[in-house]
């Protein structure tokens, strides 16, 4: 997916500069001042391990209990005699609403800066909701937001060709990952620079979705990005024309000596046939062993990376989640179709949530070698729970757990085969060197016993 990475669960990680506070917003220096910014993070994988169900049980008695406000689900309910009543140990009381009506009347005689209007209010107050959670990974969507969401899964986006995750330590959004042939690529942006400003407009503070719509716009449209990259001196102003973006979540292609090489970016809805079908040209090809890349793959959908795991994976367990009252849900694998030929993986600090997913089972049932650095670490699940008026909240509702019951949380997939990637020498050189695929097909190969 593009740039609104949200949809993926946002995933996020450590290392600001040494200049920096972890967590707090990076002072913006004057230009040309020469001094180092440097600031590395973790992505959010998104992106995720994502669950994208029907209405539930849960969102449809939040809607039904709609009082206060015509799209606003609210703990007021009346009784025979037409009198507001609130649900017990609810936060929202007749002293919240005064509260709410307080300060909205505040916001209208006093905010200069701009008119505000009252659906941009009521959504500021349900976003609200879902911040107090402090938790990253749940999010409140509007109608709109919401629709673009669902678009996404297939595999067709406009804007900028990125794929853009949250930095934990910064709170600003970050590129974790380029499209090929896409307008960012061609600008030059990277994965793991940070973007401090999107049209001069400061992206601090912001949820992902909204610096997401910043990012967005018209087709042939242009958007100016103020790039935080680690190694430069100053920040980075670069212009990029959005246009029609279509993600090849899947890409493979036949190496020397009989090596597959299967790149997967994420774990679309589309993914899954794309996936399919790379398996079956490779096999026609004469497939001796396989490289399957989940490098600045941010995740996806549960579904989608459980039905491609059962496409490479041996009988038993894939992956199970907990929730808090828990209940477990298993995933499982037949194992009518395991690989059948030597595996090396490639995962690095933006293999996220889903992607997680998958090295974590090749692992544990020791089907392959990992190859790279330490995966991210996102082990919980977010659901999607739509309203009736069409917009929804993501949660996080569960943890989920390998085949061996380890979740990664916080810690991340450790390879088999350390190997930092060279940024230095990759971009420094149009032929573009890849020294950890290098290393991959070194290890492939004495794994194929050449």
């Amino acid at each position: 997916m593009d740039e609104n990475q949200a949809y993926f669960d946002n995933t996020y990680g450590t290392g600001m500069g040494p200049d920096a506070t972890r967590g707090r917003k990076p002072p913006r220096r004057e230009r040309g001042s020469g001094k180092g910014l440097f600031l590395v993070g973790l992505i959010t994988g998104i992106s995720g391990a994502l669950l994208i169900l029907a209405i539930c049980y849960l969102g449809i008695y939040i809607q039904s209990a709609v009082e206060f406000g015509q799209n606003m689900g609210q703990t007021a309910q009346r009784t025979e005699g037409g009198e507001a009543s609130f649900l017990e140990d609810s936060a929202i009381d007749a002293d919240v609403l005064n509260k709410m009506q307080t300060i909205e009347n505040t916001i209208n005689n006093y905010f200069y800066l701009h008119d505000v209007t009252r659906e941009e209010i009521q959504d500021g107050i349900y976003k609200g909701m879902l911040q107090a959670l402090d938790d990253p990974y749940s999010e409140y969507y509007t109608a709109e937001e919401l629709t673009e969401l669902m678009e996404q899964t297939e595999g067709i986006y406009y804007g900028i060709g990125a794929y853009v995750s949250q930095d934990t330590a910064t709170g600003l959004p970050k590129i974790s990952g380029v499209i090929a042939g896409a307008p960012a690529e061609e600008v030059d942006l990277r994965a793991n620079d940070l973007i401090y400003e999107v049209d001069g407009a400061s992206t601090y503070g912001l949820s992902l979705t909204e610096a997401v719509s910043l990012i967005k716009g018209p087709e042939n449209t242009d958007v100016t990005l103020t790039i935080v990259r680690e190694g430069e001196g100053d920040y980075l102003e670069v212009k990029v024309t959005r246009r029609r973006v279509e993600t090849p979540t899947v890409q493979y292609e036949m190496l020397e000596d009989g090596m597959a090489y299967i790149q997967l970016t994420e774990f679309d809805d589309v993914s899954v046939k794309q996936f399919e079908n790379a398996l079956a040209s490779v096999r026609k090809a004469g497939m001796k062993g396989m490289i399957l890349d989940l490098r600045a793959n941010p995740g996806g959908s549960l579904s989608a990376v459980v039905d491609m795991a059962r496409m490479i994976l041996p009988e038993g367990m894939i992956v199970y989640t907990e929730d808090k009252s828990g209940k477990r849900s298993e995933y499982k694998c037949d194992g009518k179709k395991e690989l059948d030929v030597p595996l090396v993986v490639l995962v690095d600090m933006n293999s996220a949530s889903a992607a997680e997913i998958m090295a974590g089972a090749i692992k544990d049932y020791e089907l392959g070698t990992l190859v790279g650095t330490t995966t991210f670490g996102k082990g919980i699940v977010q659901q999607i729970i739509p309203f009736r008026d069409g917009s929804a909240v993501k949660v996080t509702i569960s943890a989920y757990y390998t085949p061996k019951g380890n979740n990664i949380h916080g810690l991340g997939i450790e390879p088999d085969v350390i190997c930092e990637f060279d940024g230095e020498a990759y971009y420094g050189s149009e032929e573009r060197p890849d020294n950890q695929l290098e290393k991959a097909k070194e290890v492939l190969k004495g794994l194929m016993g050449q």
